[in-house]
């Protein structure tokens, strides 16, 4: 079967989109409920912040570096057997997880789980999203893709922090596992136009991939995406905490109190479901708006609201107003530079190899998230709070507002098949 992405008159909701979207949106959904778990499991074990920080850490390093090696395996094996490996490596960590009473434990396991994310995640989910949609459709289908990730971290912290009124964290690790293993039942319906044949991707694989190593413009977005990671990286692993221990009081009888949110813990579980909510229009209208706009101007304006928002909220006193007002701001931006960078790489190097390319600039994003994560941890054991570790991102977000200008964007883009 020809791997040429579909063209014409396809219709932008397929099969193939609604079964990534619901593939990511479990995946995600657990993934952005482990901040949850920091003080929980930091309490039952007298560990320091630091210690279940870098599991989360090294979780995400691991996510970068199984991303390309999935993509590749994607590439050459199928989709959806990259899809169920992922699955697979996904549950059992989080399985074995639920019984590791040690910091080393935890931490090790968590590379089964980043590379459970790697295979159930953007790089694979979107290369086949990619490939399914039609040229006009592209955009919007990466777009839609994305934003189940953030319907996924909608439902995934509150549904932790609900679950742990009534079971352990163990118990809710199993839970998850369950359900990451549950999403594998969509599988049948992603059957989109299959990637190159063996011989013809060991024939061009590494000249594509060298050629873009040795772009400029590679090499900037590569950098780029690293201010993304830290961001992301830190907020989902850290800020539940930040809030229950930074945030002034929630009143009683106010609007947050009536809705059942009465205390900060509760207010830095609900505030990730609402970066995620926010971040489902957010995601969208990047991929409407990288239909019309160059996509590098997009994410330097991207990185720059992040930057602002970032900045005043850590300079002015925390209270539950900003609170809400700051989720609200950088959901809106959160995962916007997915689909912007996705498709980016898409049009400068084609859609071949668009998982590997993309899993290789996502390593840089992942590292930053490994970065973000266990500084935040290290830097809140070293002076108590995370005000300077979150100073650090502010700057970080500002290299990349910068770096992204210089991308030659203009260049004629490469043939699907090329």
């Amino acid at each position: 079967m020809s791997h040429a992405p579909a063209r014409g008159g396809a219709p932008l909701v397929s099969p193939v989109l609604i079964a990534g979207c619901l593939v990511i949106l479990v995946s995600f959904a657990v993934r952005a409920s482990f901040g949850v778990f920091q003080i929980p499991i930091a309490e039952e074990f007298g560990w320091a912040r630091a210690e279940f920080s870098l599991a989360i850490a090294i979780q995400n390093l691991a996510w970068g570096i199984g991303q390309p090696i999935f993509g590749a395996f994607a590439e050459r094996l199928g989709d959806r057997r990259a899809i169920v490996l992922g699955a697979v490596l996904y549950a059992a960590g989080l399985v074995l997880s639920s019984v590791a009473t040690s910091p080393l434990a935890h931490q090790a396991l968590e590379v089964m789980v980043g590379f459970g994310i790697a295979g159930t995640g953007f790089g694979v989910i979107l290369a086949v999203v990619g490939r399914s949609a039609s040229d006009d459709n592209r955009s919007m289908a990466l777009a839609i893709a994305t934003a189940a990730g953030s319907a996924g971290q909608v439902v995934g912290a509150p549904l932790a922090e609900w679950m742990l009124g009534f079971l352990s964290w163990q118990g809710v690790f199993i839970v998850f596992a369950c359900l990451v293993l549950a999403s594998l039942a969509v599988l049948p319906m992603m059957r989109a136009p299959e990637p190159a044949g063996r011989t013809e991707l060991q024939e061009s694989l590494g000249q594509i991939v060298g050629r873009a190593v040795r772009d400029p413009s590679f090499a900037l977005i590569f950098i780029g995406f690293f201010s993304c990671g830290y961001q992301l990286g830190f907020i989902t692993a850290h800020f539940p905490a930040l809030v229950t221990e930074m945030c002034g009081p929630i009143l009683q009888g106010g609007v947050l109190h009536s809705i059942g949110i009465s205390t900060t813990s509760a207010l830095g579980a609900a505030a990730i479901s609402m970066i995620g909510l926010a971040n489902i229009a957010g995601t969208l209208a990047a991929g409407w708006a990288g239909r019309h706009f160059p996509r590098k101007y997009l994410l330097a304006g991207i990185y720059t609201g992040r930057t602002i928002a970032a900045a005043a909220f850590i300079a002015f006193p925390i209270t539950p107003a900003t609170v809400l007002a700051f989720s609200l701001v950088m959901g809106a931006l959160w995962l916007a530079t997915v689909p912007l960078t996705s498709g980016l790489v898409a049009h400068l190097y084609g859609l071949r190899y668009m998982g590997t390319l993309y899993g290789i600039v996502f390593f840089s994003h992942q590292l930053g998230s490994f970065i973000g994560v266990w500084l935040g941890g290290r830097m809140y054991d070293l002076t108590g709070d995370y005000t300077l570790v979150w100073w650090i991102g502010v700057g970080v977000g500002a290299l990349s507002a910068i770096v992204h200008l210089p991308v030659r964007e203009n260049t004629a883009p490469v043939a699907a098949a090329a």
